[in-house]
Parts: structure tokens; C-alpha cells; sequence
């Protein structure tokens, strides 16, 4: 049985006070000694899910020079393809993360936002004669966000929060849904630092991680090719563990995962612990695996700054100043490598070349 709790979506639903408080606890030792939990009963098609990564993996293994076609960086790749060795964590000492991706956004964005964030609030862009797969990416981006509104008003009442307290901010704001697929190791890579996906954590609000798929050497499906490969988070710090321990996360079967980003960790003060994690490789060559990941963020003109039940002076000298969510955002896509440095020059006054001008 596995130590990080889970949280069955039915017990939330429900009208029984103690299936409530069964979630409620949940959420609470999930979200704040792990930063993750496992979700049952989360109604995503799992038939869905395997026809889209089977068309994801041919569409992966076509010439690179077409994915070329679909890669966007005039909008920082947060729209179609991401080339290899393009993303990196920001701690990750200089490696980019082994991986491909596709990104997309499956819900209404605010075309407001569009006008200050065009690269974030940017339209979809697709494959040429992807339809299905266009249509399946966007559904199942659609239902496990439903899934995450769900979590983020019960994570608000396990703290005795107005259940809005977290959903309230996120309308119109520029979620996203990733496909991922982890790229195969030679036989000179394995057993070297190479990682899948280095140790970070989400900048967002709340991730869900509907799962993944593995393919072994000939690209037929296959199980976990060793006992050792996938994803691991670091747990909360404590006394016994100063640096957090180190939890292979291992979702018991039909549930999926839901992790903790950055900007819900900040709207607790630090109840919620957004999760460090990491993927490791397997240790043998050949292997791939394909993965999706959907990011629930805030509005970009929500206040990102503790709320004012978790508010003391620590909390505050940790998580001040405030911040737009949008600017949170912009500085965190720099970080990571996929925003230039001069994206930075979006923030601020930029209006000083009028008085230059009226001077000469």
C-alpha cells in the first residue's frame, strides 16, 4: 500500500459528512507533506488516453524536419512542438530535460490577456491531418481540468477556506495541457546522469498527470521496464530528513496523479508543498514513454501572495513581495529557458524613449 494518500472523487461529491472528512484529510497530509496525491474514480477515458498515445508516438517518429513545421518559437513553445534539449529545471545545473513535447490549451483563454501575453495566451497550432488526434489532445485536456476544479475547492474546505478561495482565480487563465514523450537511452547513456525530467517544481497552480505509457526497444507497449524508473518526489522537509526523502510515486491502479505548483504553495503560505520531482530513466537502452500532463494556473491578474488566514511574519518574508501571476509567469518561462532575458522588458515602465524624444 502505498504512502501517499488517496483521494476518491466520490467521497468529495458526496453528501456524507464523514466521506468529506475522509478527503479533506487526505488532501491536507497529501498536499502538505508530499505535494501530491492520487485520484480515483476521476471519470478520464483510459481507451481515450491509449488511442492518443499511440497516434503520439507516430507522430513523434516522423522526420524531425516536419516537427519542425509544428514547433512555435516565436511564442516560446508554449504552442505545437519542443525540440529536444530546449527546456531546462532551474536547478538542473545546465541539463536540459530529455524529452519532446506538445503543447496545447483546451479551455477558453481570456483574449484580454492575449494583448499583454500574446506568447502565453496564444492559439492552438496543430499537425496537418491530425484531426482525431487534435480532438481526443483537447477532451482529455478538458476533463481532467474538470478533475482539478474539483480538487482545488475541496483542498480549500480541508482548510476551512471558502471553497472558491482557489477556483475563483482561474477563469480564462492560460492553462495548458503537455504531451510529453521521454526519449530512449543508447547503451553509453544508461546508468549516467541523464534524466528523463530533472528535480523542479511546477510553477503553476495544480498539475494533474493523467498517466503514461511505456514502449520498450521495438515500440510495442510494455510494462515499467525496471523497478527503479519514473517518477519520484521529494517529501517535505523534517527534522529526521532535513532535506525531504526522496518517495517513488506509483499511482495504484486507475488513479492519476495530482501535484501541487508553485503559485498554490505561495496562496498557503507553505501548507501546501509544491512538489519537487523528478523522472528516471530506465536502466536499460531503448526504452520510451509517453506522458500527459495538464497545468490548472491562475488568472494572470490574480494577486499571487499569501491569503490572509495563513499570513504571519515568516510566511510573509518568504512569499513577498506580491506578484502578478501573470509576471510570475513571464519571469519563470526565462528561467527555464524558453523565454528570452528581453522578455523581462515586458515588466515595468517601457515609455522612457518619449521623454527622450521630447529632450531632443
Amino acid at each position: 500500500m502505498s504512502e501517499i494518500p488517496t483521494v476518491d472523487l466520490e467521497d468529495i461529491a458526496s453528501t456524507d459528512p464523514e466521506r468529506n472528512a475522509l478527503a479533506a484529510e487526505a488532501l491536507r497530509v497529501g498536499f502538505g507533506d508530499y505535494g501530491l496525491v492520487y485520484i480515483r474514480h476521476h471519470g478520464v477515458d483510459t481507451a481515450q488516453l491509449e488511442r492518443f498515445y499511440r497516434t503520439l508516438t507516430e507522430l513523434f517518429s516522423r522526420p524531425e524536419a516536419e516537427k519542425r513545421e509544428w514547433a512555435r518559437p516565436d511564442v516560446w513553445y508554449q504552442r505545437g512542438w519542443t525540440p529536444p534539449n530546449t527546456e531546462q529545471a532551474v536547478v538542473a545545473g545546465g541539463q536540459p530535460d530529455f524529452k519532446e513535447c506538445y503543447f496545447a490549451a483546451p479551455m477558453p483563454l481570456d483574449p484580454r490577456c492575449h494583448l499583454m501575453f500574446p506568447e502565453i495566451y496564444a492559439e492552438n497550432s496543430w499537425p496537418a491531418g491530425a484531426d482525431a488526434w487534435r480532438d481526443d489532445y483537447l477532451a482529455l485536456g478538458q476533463r481532467v481540468h474538470a478533475v482539478g476544479m474539483q480538487l482545488l475547492r475541496a483542498c480549500a474546505l480541508a482548510l476551512d477556506l471558502p471553497a472558491e478561495s482557489f477556483a475563483a482565480g482561474t477563469e480564462g487563465a492560460p492553462h495548458v495541457t503537455r504531451a510529453l514523450r521521454y526519449l530512449p537511452l543508447d547503451a553509453s547513456q544508461v546508468g549516467t546522469d541523464i534524466l528523463w525530467g530533472e528535480e523542479h517544481t511546477d510553477f503553476n497552480l495544480l498539475t494533474l498527470l493523467p498517466g503514461g505509457q511505456f514502449f520498450d526497444p521495438s515500440g510495442e507497449t510494455c510494462d515499467r521496464p525496471d523497478a527503479e524508473s519514473g517518477l519520484y518526489l521529494r517529501t517535505r522537509p523534517t527534522e529526521e530528513h532535513p532535506r525531504g526523502r526522496m518517495v517513488h510515486g506509483k499511482p495504484p491502479a486507475g488513479c492519476i496523479v495530482a501535484q501541487v505548483g508553485q503559485q498554490l504553495e505561495i496562496l498557503t503560505g507553505g501548507t501546501y508543498l509544491a512538489t519537487p520531482h523528478v523522472i528516471r530513466a530506465p536502466k536499460s537502452p531503448g526504452y520510451t514513454r509517453t506522458a500527459l500532463a495538464h497545468f490548472i494556473h491562475l488568472h494572470s491578474e490574480q494577486r499571487l501572495f499569501p491569503l490572509e488566514p495563513f499570513l504571519t511574519d515568516d510566511v510573509i518574508r518568504a512569499y513577498g513581495p506580491p506578484v502578478l501571476a501573470g509576471t510570475y509567469g513571464l519571469k519563470t518561462l526565462v528561467d527555464i529557458g524558453l523565454a528570452p532575458k528581453v522578455a523581462l522588458e515586458k515588466l515595468g515602465y517601457r515609455h522612457y524613449d518619449r521623454l527622450a524624444a521630447a529632450r531632443a
